[in-house]
């Protein structure tokens, strides 16, 4: 057995009893394996050990890596996860299928507006900073519900639901208190805006290769494992 294929399978195990552990379906959680420093043929077999959800932080990383026949939809979702320019939004969507990382109105925009072009509807998440953090992307949760607010009104955008990153620490209440404000923000969100497939609260991404448990506790049901699927 390779490294890869150990280290998935003691992932979905894992998965699987906390799912276990908290009642829920570990069928519902969306695996993204993120490929950040990762060659092409460690991504191919993952590929065909069952991942089908592909995730990356940088544009050009996107365009080397997943090009290929074999990372085509509807087999494979390519997931943009990091930071994102205005100006990289037109050579984003010649590979990425999904961008997490949606942090202002002007950034929807310019992707509705070369989606348009490409005859697509391009599904996003708005990337939140739960934690307060200066150095963090992502929009204030305080200005979360009203940037969702303007985005549902865009025609060629798939509003799927919300992400974040916990803060980089060890205190699990702190990562804890990040994940509890997305998912009552989600909640409020969908309760009060979101009400058709056009603009969904779908998902929610949070958790990392070190505290993606807690981020199921808190009800995440999409998960960015880079280092415990590949390392």
């Amino acid at each position: 057995m390779s490294m890869i294929q150990d280290n998935i399978l003691r992932l979905k195990d894992n998965i699987s009893l906390i799912c276990c552990r908290l009642g829920r379906n570990p069928d519902e959680i969306t695996l993204v394996a993120v490929t950040k420093y990762v060659d092409i043929e460690r991504i191919k077999e993952a590929l065909n050990l069952g991942i089908s959800d592909l995730g990356e932080n940088k544009v050009q990383e996107g365009l080397k890596k997943y090009q290929g026949s074999e990372f085509q939809p509807p087999k494979i979702t390519r997931h943009m996860i990091g930071h994102l320019q205005t100006n990289k939004v037109k050579s984003t969507l010649e590979v990425f299928d999904f961008i997490q990382s949606v942090d202002s109105f002007r950034l929807a925009q310019e992707i509705d507006k070369q989606s348009l072009k490409l005859d697509k509807k391009t599904r996003i998440l708005v990337q939140v900073n739960t934690s307060g953090e200066e150095q963090k992307f992502g929009v204030p949760r305080g200005n979360a519900y009203s940037l969702v607010e303007k985005i549902i009104d865009l025609k060629n955008v798939q509003l799927q639901g919300l992400m974040t990153i916990a803060p980089w620490t060890e205190d699990k209440i702190i990562i804890r208190d990040c994940f509890k404000r997305l998912s009552e923000l989600r909640e409020k969100i969908s309760n009060q805006l979101c009400r058709d497939e056009h603009a969904e609260m779908k998902f929610l991404s949070m958790g990392m290769s070190d505290d993606y448990e807690i981020a199921l506790e808190q009800g995440s049901n999409m998960i960015r494992i880079g280092r415990a699927v590949f390392s």
